[in-house]
């Protein structure tokens, strides 16, 4: 059943998959590693994996803290509540 705390947790596993993929293992083999990142300019327009790293970035940067915070709650009413 589709409910909006299985929409949570779904968003939830995805924010984690995010915060905790490791640029080095994952995306250097497909050439998606920060280090194959080529500098933008002022004006440039920004690619497509420009932007998805810089995303990938700002997940990482933003939702660090607020994450834990979300799964010690997860957690906790998958104890109480089953």
């Amino acid at each position: 059943m589709f409910t909006l705390w299985s929409l949570f947790e779904a968003s939830l596993l995805c924010l984690n998959a995010i915060c905790i993929l490791n640029e080095n293992r994952f995306l250097s083999k497909v050439g998606w590693g920060s280090t194959n990142q080529t500098t933008q300019g002022y004006g440039d327009q920004p690619t497509f994996k420009g932007q998805i790293l810089n995303l990938i970035h700002s997940i990482r940067t933003v939702t660090r803290i607020p994450l834990i915070f979300l799964n010690i709650i997860a957690i906790f009413f998958k104890l109480l509540l089953g």
